[in-house]
Formats: C-alpha cells, sequence, structure tokens
C-alpha cells in the first residue's frame, strides 16, 4: 500500500469517525423523587431517613445549624439520615431539608415539637371552673360603672394614716346601692414587705382579702392593682432588672393568695408608671421599659395556673395617657388568648379637674364665662380622646378600662353645677365609645376632694353628682 493510498484511507476513517460522533443524540431526562415530604420528630430529638430516586447527582443544603444531615451529596438511588438534638423552647421548630438535581429541587420539612412547659412549683394546672367563658369586651360591658376606694390602702403608716377610715362592707353595701358595680381596690404592698426578699406580712395579705370580700360578696367586680406604693417602678434601664424582679416576686404572691377566685376578680398590674417628675413626652427607653413590666406581670400571674390561667388581666398604657397609650403602647404577649384589658386615665382639662384654685370654675357648652373656662378640654375634647381608645383597641377587641377620672370640688358656687356637667357628660362619653369609667373618690369630703361618700357611715355626700355618674 502505497503512501497516497494510506492518506486517503485514513483521512476515510476520521471523517467517517468525526460524523458518527458528532451526531446530536437526545440527553436522558433528569430525574428526582424522595420517599417522604415531611419527618416529625419530638422534643428530644433523634435520628430519621428518607430516601433519593435519582439518575443523576444531587447535593443537599439545610441552612438550621444544629441540625446533622448526612450525606450531603451522592450520585443516583440514596438514603439521607437527619439527626436532631432536644428542643428545649416550649415552640415547634420546623426548617427544610432541601435538595437538588440538575435544575430540579425538592424538599422535605422537618418538624419538631416543642419542649413540655416548666412549671414552678407552686403551678396548679389551669382550671376553668366558676371563669365564665364570656368574650372580655362582654365582661367589660358587664363591669357597669365603676368606683375607686382612692389611697385607703395604700397610705403610708397604714390605713387610717391618711385620714380615711378604715374600709367596711357598710361602705360597699352603700356605693352598690348607689348603682355602682365595680371597685378598684388600688393598694400599697411595699410597707407590708420584707425589702430584701419582697415578702408580702401575711396580715396585710389578709386585710386587703378582706377588702375584696367586700367587693365579692355584693356580687361587683373588684379591680386589684399594685398602685403608686412610694413609686419604685421607675422605667428606666439602670431600674429595670431590679423593677422586673421586685414586680414578678409581689404578683406571684399576690396572685396564688387569690388563685380560687372566680371571674368577678380583675388583676391590674400597675398604676401611673412614669419616670418621677417627668410629665412629657416619654423617651424609648421609658416606654419600652414599662412595657416590659407589663409582660412581667402577665407572665407571672399566668405562672401559677389554676384559674388564674383565665383570669382578665389589666395592663397600662405609659402614665396610663391616652395619646402615650396609642402612640407607645404594646399589648404584653399572653398563653390565654382574649383575656387581656387596657387600661388608661383621664383628667382633662387640667386647670378645671385637678388645679386646686378658683381661677377655672367653668367647663362645657353650659360655660358662661370665657375667663373661668379652660381653652381646652371640652366635650369635643373628651370625645376625640376616647375615640382614640375605641379605635385602637375596642374595635381590636381590646376592652378599655379608665380606671380614673374626675374633678376635685373647688370652693366656688358656681363650680358644684358645671362639675355635675362634667361628670354626666365624660361618664356619658366613655360609655358610648365603649370604655368602662371608674371614678376616683379619695374620700376626702373638704376643698379640693373628690369624695361621693361618707366614708364613715356610707351616706351619699353628693347624691346629684352620684347620679350624674351612675346615669341615674
Amino acid at each position: 500500500m502505497n503512501n497516497r493510498f494510506k492518506a486517503i484511507l485514513l483521512l476515510f476513517l476520521c471523517s467517517t469517525f468525526f460524523f458518527s460522533c458528532g451526531e446530536d443524540e437526545e440527553a436522558e431526562p433528569i430525574t428526582l423523587s424522595l420517599s417522604e415530604e415531611i419527618l416529625n420528630f419530638n422534643a428530644e430529638g433523634g435520628s430519621q431517613t428518607f430516601s433519593i430516586t435519582s439518575n443523576s447527582s444531587w447535593t443537599i443544603e439545610t441552612s438550621v445549624l444544629n441540625a446533622e444531615v448526612t450525606p450531603r451529596s451522592g450520585t443516583g438511588n440514596g438514603e439521607v439520615t437527619v439527626t436532631l438534638g432536644l428542643n428545649d423552647i416550649e415552640t415547634s421548630i420546623t426548617f427544610y431539608v432541601e435538595v437538588k438535581a440538575g435544575s430540579i429541587q425538592k424538599e422535605v420539612a422537618v418538624v419538631q415539637e416543642p419542649a413540655e412547659p416548666q412549671f414552678p412549683d407552686y403551678y396548679i394546672p389551669a382550671d376553668q371552673t366558676g371563669m365564665r367563658d364570656v368574650p372580655n369586651l362582654e365582661l367589660a360591658m358587664d363591669m357597669g360603672y365603676g368606683w375607686n376606694l382612692g389611697n385607703t390602702l395604700e397610705a403610708i403608716g397604714g390605713e387610717t394614716a391618711w385620714g380615711n377610715p378604715k374600709a367596711t362592707q357598710e361602705l360597699i353595701d352603700a356605693v352598690k346601692a348607689a348603682g355602682f358595680n365595680s371597685v378598684r381596690i388600688p393598694v400599697a404592698w411595699s410597707k407590708f414587705s420584707n425589702p430584701a426578699t419582697f415578702e408580702i406580712d401575711p396580715a396585710w395579705m389578709a386585710r386587703v382579702t378582706e377588702v375584696v370580700d367586700y367587693v365579692i360578696a355584693n356580687d361587683m367586680y373588684a379591680l386589684l392593682n399594685i398602685h403608686w406604693d412610694e413609686g419604685w417602678m421607675q422605667p428606666t434601664y439602670a431600674q429595670q432588672d431590679y423593677v422586673n424582679d421586685r414586680l414578678e416576686k409581689m404578683w406571684i404572691q399576690i396572685a396564688l393568695n387569690f388563685r380560687d377566685y372566680e371571674d368577678h376578680l380583675l388583676f391590674a398590674g400597675t398604676n401611673e408608671v412614669m419616670v418621677e417628675g417627668d410629665y412629657g413626652t416619654p423617651i424609648p427607653e421609658y416606654y419600652q421599659v414599662q412595657n416590659s413590666f407589663n409582660q412581667t406581670f402577665v407572665d407571672a400571674v399566668r405562672s401559677t395556673g389554676g384559674r388564674n390561667s383565665y383570669r382578665n388581666l389589666v395592663v397600662q398604657t405609659f402614665n396610663t395617657n391616652i395619646d402615650h397609650g396609642v402612640n407607645f403602647f404594646e399589648l404584653p404577649e399572653d398563653k390565654t388568648a382574649g383575656r387581656l384589658m387596657v387600661e388608661a386615665h383621664y383628667y382633662d382639662p387640667y386647670e378645671f379637674a385637678l388645679q386646686e384654685n378658683e381661677t377655672i370654675t367653668q367647663w362645657g357648652e353650659n360655660a358662661t364665662d370665657p375667663s373661668r373656662k379652660a381653652n381646652w378640654g371640652d366635650e369635643a375634647h373628651a370625645d376625640a380622646q376616647f375615640m382614640k381608645m375605641k379605635t385602637n383597641f375596642v374595635d381590636k377587641g381590646i376592652p378599655v378600662l379608665m380606671g380614673e377620672y374626675g374633678a376635685v370640688l373647688k370652693k366656688a358656687g358656681e363650680h358644684h353645677e358645671y362639675l355635675k356637667d362634667y361628670l354626666k357628660y365624660i361618664t356619658e362619653s366613655m360609655g358610648r365609645h365603649g370604655l368602662v369609667p371608674f371614678y376616683w373618690d379619695n374620700g376626702y369630703a373638704g376643698d379640693y376632694g373628690f369624695a361621693l361618700f361618707d366614708r364613715q357611715s356610707g351616706e351619699q355626700i353628693h347624691p346629684d353628682l352620684i347620679k350624674a355618674v351612675t346615669g341615674q
């Protein structure tokens, strides 16, 4: 074979090879299937597997760091093991194991149950006996007109130290007979506690219990709180841990003492929490810390179990101010749905309601002398403020208690009639907006006092003002 022929044959063979190898052959499509769509783990964790069926190489991705997934890659059919450790939190964990083969991606959901709740020694199982299955808005409306016992159980030095006699069953009976259906009971606990452990004196706890029983005996609602109590609840970062610890310890004791009471007893966590002397708009530090006090209160009460698992609890806006409530309030998380209420107070306009002089003695549309009337805080103002609470809370299923409102009785003779106008309009406006009114009665019947009842006899001091409040 000569060289020329060899060259022609070689060229022919190469051409044939390249033409045959260059023809497009249809590639086999990639397939991928998984044996499981979901893997369910209990809180203790463990290992489970799922199978991969594929004709291609594959890889696995997952974003959860504490889950062990092996192997993370392979070719063709394979088996993957998912291993989880203990879930020590009281919420479930869900993540996804993603399997990719070429452009195909499939996933397996991995769900781990939450840890069993860890209960303190004093906890008892939730008990709904006597706790009516009534929506909180409906229960709030059943509270009717509310009346405050004032500072009787807050007086530094003892119950009678600030001029009021001890509260009696006869007094509460008279309040009930006058048309009130709820009594707010402000309490100071610290003077009767161990300052190192915050342990409440059993004798003082028993006395507060007596007063609560006066209310319950009349089939009325009792609203029990921790009031000003010498102002230890300062909402600052520096005091936050201290206050939350103290608040928790005290509310656990209170909640345990009253745990067996049915739903005519409500707890209110605090009162007018603010930085002492600062009545301005709170900075974020102040309202964020105050919001944490509300959460501590709810958690402490719920931790006791029993009927307290279902009790209606009342939390406060910053300084119980309406505008601060609309702008800065954060509703606490609660394990029990639909059992929280919000509290605010109303003393507008200050010049008429609280200022202890005779400069401003007229109020409202019936005022005849502009010089004796504040230039703000009239009927339209009240309606607008209460509408804010209705829109932001009541319309969203959260009841609002106006835990304090009222105005001092000034010495000027004309003031009484304007005070009656004020109480009637403010109370009715609260009702129209779905708010529950609690008149502030400090028991003092002298100049610039709020008293409606004689604390000794229970007799009505100002029947016309009582009628203005109760709508009689």
